[in-house]
């Protein structure tokens, strides 16, 4: 008996990732909001009351879709995390994971992209989500820096939020070079076209780097003080 439930679970399992595949591949050219239930129904060949048994609706696939490309970021983020300081070593992989999960899930990362600030609700808040659980693990991280004396949990957190909306910055041109290179529209230095992936590590590392020299001369402010 537990032979046939577990068979039954993994096929289970199975159709469930078929009808996440087949949504980003219908995704590749169109929002969430214009995607038909029984668009991915079809793709995947099955009948559109097979659906429901595995999400109330489409927006519940858009979550699940949201949390299999962010969700798994987290570990590798603590673990460039662990590195201390604001090292060459850190910046170097903090650039490279990003293109490296960008060239490997390019459909997903276009996903995030478009539903970032999409018409689907649910799923713009689970981006909102998981970008605020990067912010809240790099404030943590921070915060056990030497560099980091002094500081007020606020600035902390400003921080934090400038290096989580560099990395989103980061993966879009990423993605940009990606989809430029498929196209054959990647240039030169200095043309007009897309700038390629080397072009875009150097510019990202660049950015990191002054951010750190900043923050090594942050100077907070006054908590009761106001603009004049």
């Amino acid at each position: 008996m537990s032979h046939t439930i577990g068979i039954r679970q993994a096929q289970k399992l199975k159709t469930r990732q078929a009808f996440l595949d087949a949504a980003l591949r219908l995704l590749e050219n169109q929002s969430l909001s214009s995607l038909g239930l029984r668009e991915v129904t079809r793709a995947v060949g099955v009948a559109p009351t097979a659906f429901y048994r595995h999400f109330a609706d489409l927006a519940e696939l858009g979550v699940a879709l949201v949390e299999e490309t962010l969700g798994s970021l987290h570990g590798l983020i603590a673990e460039i995390l662990a590195d201390t300081g604001d090292s060459e070593v850190r910046i170097d992989r903090t650039v490279d994971l990003i293109a490296r999960h960008v060239r490997e899930q390019p459909a997903h990362f276009r996903f995030i992209a478009r539903e970032r600030h999409g018409g689907v609700g649910p799923v713009r808040a689970a981006i909102a989500s998981q970008l605020h659980g990067f912010a809240e693990e790099v404030t943590a991280a921070l915060a056990r820096e030497p560099v980091s004396e002094g500081w007020s949990e606020e600035d902390l957190r400003m921080l934090a939020g400038v290096y989580v909306e560099h990395m989103v910055m980061t993966a879009s041109a990423f993605l940009s070079a990606h989809e430029a290179g498929e196209s054959g529209e990647s240039g030169e230095p200095g043309s007009s076209a897309e700038p390629d992936e080397e072009q875009i590590a150097r510019t990202a590392r660049d950015r990191l780097r002054l951010v750190s020299l900043g923050r090594r001369h942050w100077v907070a402010r006054d908590p009761g003080h106001r603009p004049s």
